[in-house]
């Protein structure tokens, strides 16, 4: 008597019902009766359950190996490309790297400013992010963005070279903090208070140690700066494009402030930074009856922006929206690459990200 399509019984043996309803194998040789028919359906309901539960731990273990599989080629892929893929108007669930906070862990700031030419645009680029993007980056982008301003202020701290604009970035940064500190109990900084605290903490140690450098005259006796004729000086102190640096040079010897005030200095000076309307609206003369140009220079810096100038820049390909810096490889598709491609400044960078 066959039994979900399987015939249990062995040689000598023989169906029989019994009085109380059970079907039972009954050995022709002892007389006995060897099982019942229930017995064998749950030996097969258990055989299928094993079965079962092989086949789910099969599928389960091979799901597995594949996400692990695609997590490591993920990784790999993320750490070898130096580049993402933006567009205005695209959403986060459209495009999984098109946030303010992945594009700032993808684009792998943290070499970018060993490269000279490159390491203003990324301090420009963490004073914006300071002064009003904090809240928009995930805990992740905002422990990335701790640890390369901590490895700014160490390349500074070596180099003693840019004090001044890293001071103004932690100063920056460190108002902001106050602010959204005080604002806690609305939600708007991603993590822990105390963990924010620990990190203000950490900024105003770093400014101290920019307070303590002490920058020490170099042993070398060759020619120096002043020790150059009077025009190739002007010349040099012509490419400074920040005022303050000119003041800074001007107390260094009498000779060098006498050039630092030189009337044409200044006005190519306002006239690089700033066009010829927003000089009209500033005009300052001076008790001779000129145009003090020095004055209204410092008077323009505080009600227009300054003119940004950096020796490298983040690169946006218009055809196939792909954002990197000069000199990255990226799959575009364009006949002429070169052509395709527009620099961002940092501002222009932050405003791709917001939707």
């Amino acid at each position: 008597m066959p039994f979900l399509g399987q015939d249990w019984r062995s040689p000598g043996q023989s169906w029989v019902k019994t009085a109380d309803g059970w079907t039972r194998f009954l050995d022709e040789k002892s007389g006995g009766f060897v099982g019942d028919l229930s017995s064998f359906c749950k030996k097969d309901d258990h055989n299928k359950e094993n079965l079962f539960n092989s086949l789910n731990y099969d599928v389960a273990a091979k799901k597995r190996k594949k996400d692990l599989l695609n997590n490591k080629a993920k990784t790999q892929y993320f750490h070898q490309e130096k580049w993402i893929y933006v567009h205005k108007g695209s959403t986060k669930e459209r495009h999984g790297y098109c946030t303010l906070g992945e594009a700032f862990n993808r684009l792998d700031f943290s070499s970018a400013i060993l490269d000279s030419r490159r390491f203003n645009y990324v301090v420009r680029l963490l004073e914006l992010i300071a002064k009003s993007q904090l809240t928009s980056l995930s805990g992740i982008a905002q422990k990335n963005y701790m640890n390369i301003l901590e490895k700014v202020v160490q390349k500074v701290l070596e180099d003693q070279q840019n004090i001044r604009l890293i001071r103004e970035l932690l100063q920056t940064l460190y108002t902001s903090l106050c602010t959204l500190v005080q604002r806690v109990g609305k939600s708007v900084l991603v993590g822990n208070i105390n963990m924010w605290v620990h990190r203000m903490e950490s900024i105003l140690h770093w400014q101290q140690q920019l307070n303590n450098i002490q920058i020490t005259r170099p042993a070398f006796k060759g020619t120096t700066f002043t020790d150059l004729p009077l025009c190739l000086q002007l010349n040099i102190m012509q490419r400074l494009s920040d005022g303050r640096d000119l003041v800074s040079l001007g107390q260094v010897a009498p000779d060098l402030q006498v050039l630092s005030e030189d009337r044409l200095l200044w006005k190519k000076l306002c006239q690089y930074h700033f066009t010829d309307r927003q000089i009209r609206k500033r005009l300052i003369l001076s008790d001779k009856g000129q145009l003090d140009w020095k004055k209204m220079y410092f008077k323009l810096i505080r009600c227009y922006p300054r003119k940004e100038q950096y020796g490298d820049t983040l690169q946006l390909c218009r055809h196939c929206h792909i954002l990197s810096w000069k000199g990255t490889d990226h799959p575009c598709t364009a006949n002429n690459p070169e052509t395709c491609s527009t620099s961002l400044s940092p501002q222009e960078f932050i405003n791709l990200f917001r939707f």
